[in-house]
């Protein structure tokens, strides 16, 4: 049975049974029949005026109970609260880490404007870290928290708008702004917009499928998000081939930390492997001549998403490759110059228990910070001052945006890029525009001088 139009509504009928009276209201929904009791006839009246209101206003019913769908859903109705907390805990099992703290940051950023009055709620930054780390964490669902953070979620516990409420487009409005802001009230990156959208468009679908919204109210609404620069990259950033040697050679000339780190950067630069890939890089998946390229297979990455947010409680998640299906692998072909790194780093370090080429001093994986700080004193080396101050290889990871850049204004084919960096053509023309001017050239002076040959 679903829900239908079809609906019959007689007039109340009065009975007695051993001596009392009672009214009867009786009607049909498609050809299920329905009826209730009432104690007297002015009840049963009224009664019948509501399921006549939702009749003439053109409300669907539920074939099975007889209710207007309407009614029915606010029966069933749960507050804005809980059913985020709902969504987390439906999205929690099959989410890695760092999925589920992106679950939880979307939430939590539009959770406290769902709410029926500000009256009593406590500042941005309590509240951001009372959602965020508590309410929506499932991994401390079972613990006690601290006392303001109890507080804090009984006050949304009371606060917070029924779901059903969100029919009212406007409130979802209110949520698409909140979700736009950062804690400072600046606005936030438009691919965190776009990531937080996308969650709070999939929990109000969840709302639909739970019988708490005749719709999603999200395609309905004209909004636009805060205009904001395309995420492309800043060729300033991106060192050339002699200033990423001279950052390799200072990250070497280092303590016995950087020692064990140039490789690990060697293979962001040579292969535009991620952070994360690299960490997760084994002896098996290397092969390495002595002479001429050689290739990494990259199959594993290992993000750090926290302990509060993984099943091992460990800082790093085990995941698949980026974007990519659980099993899928990315072959990169890799010059003489890391064949030969990769080669003196197995000589000098050997491997993990794992087979994992990349481990600190204690065998643990490597941390962020760590090969943060090795980086840092590596610019201060290797960089002028004027250097140093500007957007330069700021980040390790602009060594991986240098290597996509060199294979670009080499000549090497867009479609092959992207395959050896592991996304898609479409990212590889947002982010690296301006890379692809300077290999657009190269491409028109090839042809050009084609050209003047065959005449």
């Amino acid at each position: 049975m679903g829900n239908t139009y079809d609906v019959r509504i007689w007039a109340v009928r009065q009975r007695k049974d051993r001596g009392q009276s009672s009214a009867e209201l009786r009607w049909k929904t498609g050809e299920t029949p329905h009826s209730q009791t009432f104690r007297t006839k002015t009840l049963a009246d009224g009664r019948r005026a509501e399921l006549l209101r939702a009749l003439h206003n053109g409300e669907p019913f539920d074939e099975a109970t007889g209710l207007p769908v309407k009614e029915l859903r606010q029966l069933n109705d749960v507050t804005w609260y809980q059913h985020a907390r709902d969504y987390i805990q439906m999205k929690w099992e099959h989410s890695p880490g760092s999925t589920r703290r992106t679950l939880a940051e979307a939430m939590a950023s539009v959770t406290p404007a769902l709410v029926k009055d500000t009256k009593g709620m406590a500042d941005p930054r309590t509240v951001r870290t009372a959602l965020y780390s508590w309410a929506f964490n499932m991994n401390r669902r079972d613990q006690e928290p601290p006392q303001d953070v109890t507080k804090v979620l009984a006050w949304f516990e009371r606060k917070s708008l029924s779901t059903s409420a969100l029919d009212d487009r406007m409130k979802v409005r209110a949520a698409l702004t909140a979700l736009t802001k950062k804690l400072d009230g600046t606005t936030a990156s438009a691919s965190t917009i776009r990531r937080k959208r996308a969650i709070f468009h999939n929990a109000l679908g969840y709302a639909v499928d739970a019988g708490h919204l005749a719709s999603n109210p999200l395609p309905q609404i004209q909004w636009k998000a805060p205009e904001q620069v395309e995420e492309e990259l800043d060729p300033a950033s991106v060192p050339d081939p002699r200033q990423a040697a001279a950052l390799l050679d200072a990250v070497r000339a280092q303590s016995a930390r950087g020692r064990r780190l140039v490789a690990f950067f060697g293979c962001m630069y040579y292969a535009a492997a991620r952070p994360a890939e690299v960490k997760g890089l084994r002896s098996q998946d290397c092969d390495l001549p002595r002479r001429g390229w050689g290739t990494l297979v990259l199959r594993e990455t290992r993000p750090r998403s926290g302990s509060a947010w993984t099943d091992s409680g460990e800082a790093h998640d085990r995941r698949g490759l980026k974007h990519r299906p659980r099993k899928a692998i990315r072959t990169v072909p890799i010059p003489p110059d890391l064949v030969d790194l990769l080669r003196w780093h197995l000589t000098a370090y050997g491997v993990a228990p794992d087979g994992r080429l990349f481990r600190t001093q204690r065998g643990g994986l490597i941390q962020d910070t760590g090969y943060g700080e090795v980086w840092a004193e590596a610019r201060a080396r290797a960089l002028t001052p004027a250097q140093r101050a500007s957007l330069l290889a700021k980040r390790p990871y602009d060594l991986r945006h240098a290597a996509v850049s060199t294979w670009l204004s080499s000549g090497v084919e867009p479609q092959l890029v992207a395959q050896r960096a592991g996304h898609s053509v479409a990212v590889l023309f947002r982010v690296y525009a301006k890379c692809l001017d300077g290999a657009a050239a190269t491409a028109n002076a090839r042809i050009d001088a084609a050209l003047k040959g065959g005449r």
